[in-house]
């Protein structure tokens, strides 16, 4: 039976970025005699849990002045969107957050509870005021404009919480952590995932807390900021504010992916040289960019030092690695390998758009699922992307369900796209 100290020996971040060659060593187990090989390996999220109450007018806005429209309450929050599509998706993800018994609190917590997911980490208290976020949108479905409440995130999400649940870190195949977190909690959380070399995934969030980024670079493998939080996130690693955001023509013509990946190529260098393995550089309509430094083999390396996968997880892989072998990837996207750093880009998919807020958190949540079952880099970011073509299609920032089928026919899309005519 694999060992608690082979399976964190055999985790993410060694083998995506090395040559895979079984290690036997065993190392003492790092948590103060604590025996954790009761704990299943499943993947930690840690952040915020957030209703969102989202207004959609039915006519332009006018100011100082109601307008007829339609409001919803709906499960938010960057981690906890994160989250529920990991479990659509095959996945059983811990979730460590915080609710209030209030209103909000209830409604978040009765969903979860509906899911089946694990309730032990999330913190609930009376004095805790649940985290809400109110955005109106435009026609688009895109944000006009929205307040965010969220500091309860910040005040109770402490890093003595957090710390009650380091034999899940332990064990985990990855750890996942929103920029929601205090500075301070962000650091207890990536310390503990490296003290038993448990792989991080770096969620920004927004423009201001992906800054900070700066206190636990080192720890990460994959952040997946946008193009402003890259921007952010250059300048607060670099300690300067040498990069800007590109400035766009009114002609509405796209820039293509080869001009964007140029003009922003110095920051991602920045957050690569900080320690960062892998960025995920997502590119809204252009789809994403896969950046590293060490080159195409980070591609090809499959997650291993997991649990085998289950139920519909099971299903994705098995079909995706029939379809989609990995030795296929040099012929699936626009690549170089002659320049630093190495990137791979991935386009993006035909949609309906009813909404955008989830299309991000669900293309990480499909990416780290596809990983948990076995599916490599590639694959596995063609599956987020195939996820969040579901998300921008519904009214909530999760669909209901999703489809094997549709999933693994939209990957296929995406890793072996039609050659332009």
């Amino acid at each position: 039976m694999e060992s608690c100290s082979q399976r964190r020996l055999d985790s993410l971040s060694r083998h995506f970025f090395q040559p895979h060659q079984p290690n036997q060593a065993l190392f003492p187990n790092l948590l103060r005699g604590i025996r954790v090989i009761d704990v299943e390996a499943d993947p930690v999220i840690i952040g915020g849990m957030v209703l969102d109450i989202q207004a959609s007018p039915t006519i332009s806005a006018k100011p100082r002045t109601t307008t007829p429209g339609k409001v919803h309450y709906v499960p938010g929050g960057v981690a906890r969107n994160i989250a529920e599509c990991m479990s659509k998706l095959g996945a059983k993800p811990y979730m460590i957050s915080a609710l209030g018994l209030d209103m909000a609190g209830n409604m978040l917590l009765e969903h979860w509870r509906s899911a089946g997911l694990p309730m032990e980490g999330i913190r609930k208290h009376q004095d805790i005021q649940t985290s809400v976020v109110c955005n109106i949108f435009d026609g688009d479905g895109e944000v006009a404009a929205g307040v965010a409440s969220v500091e309860a995130i910040e005040k109770f999400l402490t890093s003595e919480w957090i710390g009650q649940f380091k034999r899940n870190i332990c064990h985990a195949p990855v750890l996942m952590v929103d920029a929601n977190l205090s500075p301070s909690a962000l650091e207890a959380s990536c310390q503990m995932a490296a003290e038993s070399s448990t792989p991080v995934w770096f969620e920004p969030v927004s423009v201001t807390k992906s800054k900070r980024v700066a206190s636990v670079a080192k720890y990460i493998t994959f952040a997946s900021p946008n193009e402003d939080e890259l921007i952010a996130m250059a300048n607060a690693l670099s300690g300067t504010e040498l990069f800007h955001p590109i400035q766009r023509d009114n002609t509405g013509i796209e820039c293509p992916v080869e001009s964007l990946f140029r003009k922003l190529k110095q920051a991602i260098s920045v957050l690569l040289e900080k320690g960062i393995k892998v960025v995920v550089l997502t590119l809204g309509s252009n789809g994403v960019v896969l950046c590293s430094k060490e080159g195409p083999g980070f591609m090809k390396n499959v997650l291993v030092g997991t649990k085998k996968p289950r139920g519909f997880g099971s299903q994705l892989y098995k079909l995706m690695t029939e379809s989609c072998p990995s030795d296929r990837f040099s012929n699936s996207a626009t690549s170089s390998s002659k320049i630093y750093p190495f990137a791979i880009h991935l386009p993006t998919l035909p949609a309906s758009v009813a909404r955008l807020t989830g299309a991000g958190d669900c293309l990480v949540g499909g990416t780290m699922a596809s990983l948990c079952a076995g599916l490599d880099v590639l694959q596995s970011v063609a599956a987020g992307i195939a996820a969040a073509k579901g998300a921008v299609e519904v009214e909530s920032n999760v669909p209901a369900e999703y489809s094997l089928a549709k999933i693994a026919e939209m990957m296929l899309d995406v890793y072996t796209p039609q050659p332009k005519s």
